[in-house]
């Protein structure tokens, strides 16, 4: 599935089942929400944090409750992300094609 696809399933999706989209504020709460649950499985997992009796720490299926809010808010923003991901890449190359070879902390 592409970018542009997967937009348009959630587009569809929202349409469909979920009457409509919730205000872009609330989608902004609800995506730092979610990223808050992938740092909290990450702690858990990789960090020093223990994990809680019966907490869920399912990372691929929280890294897609982020996607699923991003993209929300890219298509009621009329935000085109294959478009943006393109030009975040060429952005980065440019910026970053020498910087991260010559970074003695990489080595």
């Amino acid at each position: 599935m592409t970018i542009e696809e997967a937009q348009k399933q959630v587009d569809t999706w929202i349409k469909t089942y979920g009457v409509r989209y919730f205000s872009e504020l609330t989608n902004m709460a609800i995506l730092t929400e979610e990223v808050g649950e992938v740092a909290r499985i990450m702690a858990r997992t990789y960090g020093d944090q223990s994990t809680k009796a019966g907490e869920k720490t399912e990372l691929a299926d929280e890294l897609a409750d982020v996607m699923w809010v991003l993209m929300c808010i890219a298509n009621q923003t009329g935000v085109d992300l294959t478009e943006a991901f393109r030009r975040n890449l060429e952005k980065k190359t440019q910026r970053d094609k020498e910087r991260h070879r010559n970074n003695p902390k990489l080595k």
